[in-house]
């Protein structure tokens, strides 16, 4: 049973991460049917720019603060000098762009940062809690308990504001929404500054855990993206519920199969998901009218 319990703490936790980065591609997705592959660039900014700026001096709160900031900058200008001109340019084409966009911040990270592994230190000491019979470390609660917090947060913005409601109208239809008034190239833009938001902010939460580098990114967003496909593409609630189970696949296969399938569960789900259920676990089947 310890054992058992194990498992599932990792799952929970990395789970919750996976969550995350889903939630910022089903964000972009709803609002724009843009797939970005440069999502897991916004969790290695989140991670990197608060140990540099931490090293250089600043309060970590502040530290932390600054880097979703950066974050949110680098995913607004992705969007206004990426896709924006892209226009109405194939699906194939703006997840190249995206690709391409994922490289170059890759780039630039290896060479204003540097290419070693680095961490954060835990907010509530490194000393493990005991649960029937495992551990779990503080800094799990915590990034279960941010995860959950950045959930409810964003429900709460969809749901209750104005401009969440301009999110869903342009995401259900982007000429009717422009036809009563709504500015959906603002939205889309509001759409990648959040999700770069939640990417930081994922990327912070984590790094005490399993540190940061300039390439992390990458397996985080194919892991994202498996979590999306298995919940929905287009569902929030579906991210949320991919990314847990997802992180529940891999911390049991790599603990009662073995550690070197682990990263193939990812690349299994995205087949799986693809055969099986095209439109993932609680997502809806899309129908045109001709």
């Amino acid at each position: 049973m310890a054992e058992f319990l194990q498992f599932f703490f990792s799952g929970l936790t990395v789970g919750a991460v996976y969550a995350l980065v889903a939630l910022g591609f089903t964000l972009i997705y709803n609002a724009s049917e843009v797939i970005n592959f440069a999502q897991g660039e916004f969790v290695m900014l989140g991670g990197m720019g608060t140990v540099f700026l931490a090293l250089a001096g600043v309060p970590l709160p502040l530290a932390a603060l600054v880097a979703v900031i950066i974050a949110v900058a680098v995913g607004v200008a992705l969007h206004r000098l990426a896709i924006e001109p892209a226009g109405d340019a194939g699906v194939v084409n703006l997840i190249i762009i995206t690709i391409g966009a994922s490289i170059f911040l890759r780039g630039v990270a290896q060479v204003v940062f540097d290419k070693r592994f680095h961490s954060l230190p835990h907010l509530f000491g490194a000393e493990p809690l005991r649960i029937g019979g495992a551990a779990i470390l503080p800094q799990s609660l915590v990034v279960l308990a941010g995860a959950a917090i950045i959930v409810f947060l964003l429900w709460l913005f969809i749901d209750r504001t104005l401009v969440g409601k301009a999110v869903i109208a342009t995401a259900a239809n982007r000429l009717a929404a422009r036809l009563v008034g709504i500015n959906t190239s603002r939205v889309v833009g509001l759409s990648f500054a959040v999700s770069a938001a939640i990417g930081a902010l994922a990327g912070i939460l984590i790094t005490p855990l399993t540190l940061t580098s300039y390439d992390v990114g990458t397996l985080l967003a194919l892991k994202g993206f498996a979590a999306a496909m298995l919940g929905g593409i287009g569902s929030p609630m579906g991210a949320v519920l991919g990314g847990l189970l997802l992180g529940m696949l891999e911390a049991f296969s790599a603990g009662y199969l073995s550690s070197s399938y682990k990263e193939a569960v990812a690349f299994l789900v995205i087949l799986g998901v693809l055969l099986a259920m095209p439109n993932g676990l609680l997502g809806r089947a899309k129908v045109e009218r001709v």
